[in-house]
């Protein structure tokens, strides 16, 4: 085979790539400038609506062999170094390394940031409440399993805000480091993702054996990996963190499994006008007839659309009493929304107003 020559096309590279070192450095240059104002106005850092604007001009732009996914992958590295450099940020989230919250971290706050790895919702929304950390990232629903009721409780008590959505679409894995799966005795997981994958379980006649919930499908793995005949439903990446050999691909339910997180911090983000708003709804007599229907009624007089409904438990007393999550179009600053938070006040806790994502 004849020796072809890269030479020439390698040289243009490392042309172009000093090039874009140079450009990346003067950006940096800018970014801490922006940085010393910002800390000095004790203005956040992060800026997703800002972020959003620079990654909707760019795709925009007349590009012939990069894709909008690969400019959105690179900028958001950028963003992050960005953000690192402005003010290094402390971020929590759920689960060990390698958890399907810790993806969704990194891909918004880059390798550089310090990760603090958390057991439990609670800890996480308790951590960002006391300031041990700048911000949190929770799951708050999935598309097949519905709301994570843990992060709705635990965001209701402490004093924490929403400040951006974020969604990861969920591949689950079977690993194990048995050879045959009739070896296996006991499966480890997340609670939820149990039901992500009940066609696989019953396909397999997993479904009689036992079933172990853990905190994270990242934990399953590092549990698996040294409990014999056992097996752990988790990500592809958590599988190859803990050396867990993976059996089986792409084992969940639906093809559009997607979990839909919070991102939370102590501000208050600005309006982008695609906002949506989360709060709390405490009413008295909520068992009662019309109660309820009241509430939804002065929204609906101002034309606000809400877009979600939840009812939890008060949890108070032994009667069947209940307070409600609620999500609406629109932001906390709007007009219309502020007035009827202002006569509903000690009723409603506003959770945070976010851009929306698509």
């Amino acid at each position: 085979m004849k020796n072809i020559n890269f030479g020439s096309f390698r040289k243009d590279i490392d042309k172009i790539d000093d090039e874009i070192l140079k450009l990346l450095d003067k950006r940096m240059g800018i970014v801490k400038e922006i940085g010393r104002i910002k800390l000095q106005s004790n203005t956040p850092i992060y800026h997703p609506k800002r972020e959003q604007e620079i990654l909707a001009r760019l795709k925009k732009s007349n590009k012939k062999n990069i894709t909008d996914r690969g400019v959105e992958s690179i900028y958001q590295e950028i963003f992050a170094t960005s953000r690192y450099l402005e003010l290094p940020e402390r971020i929590a989230y759920l689960g060990p390394i390698g958890s399907f919250t810790h993806q969704v971290a990194v891909s918004r706050f880059g390798k550089l940031s310090e990760y603090i790895s958390s057991t439990n919702i609670e800890t996480i929304i308790k951590s960002v409440a006391n300031k041990s950390v700048k911000y949190g990232v929770l799951p708050i629903e999935n598309n097949s399993n519905g709301i994570v009721a843990e992060s709705l409780d635990f965001l209701a008590k402490y004093d924490v805000k929403i400040v951006a959505e974020a969604n990861l679409s969920i591949h689950h894995s079977f690993a194990s480091n048995e050879k045959l799966i009739s070896n296996i005795k006991k499966i480890y997981s997340k609670d939820i993702a149990f039901g992500q994958c009940r066609e696989f379980l019953n396909t397999y006649s997993l479904q009689d054996i036992e079933l172990i919930p853990v905190d994270s499908t990242a934990k399953a793995a590092k549990i698996a990996s040294t409990t014999p005949q056992s097996a752990a439903i988790c990500s592809n990446i958590a599988a190859n963190i803990f050396n867990i050999p993976i059996m089986f691909e792409n084992i969940q339910d639906s093809d559009e499994n997607i979990t839909r997180f919070f991102i939370i911090s102590d501000f208050k983000t600005n309006p982008t006008n695609n906002d949506k708003t989360s709060f709390c709804a405490f009413i008295n007599n909520s068992d009662k007839p019309g109660t309820l229907a009241k509430l939804l009624n002065e929204f609906n007089k101002k034309n606000i659309n809400l877009v979600k409904l939840e009812s939890r438990p008060l949890k108070k007393n032994k009667s069947f009493s209940f307070w409600f999550y609620i999500e609406l179009e629109g932001h906390i600053d709007d007009n219309s929304v502020s007035e009827i938070f202002m006569a509903k006040k000690g009723k409603l806790k506003w959770l945070g107003s976010y851009q929306r994502t698509l």
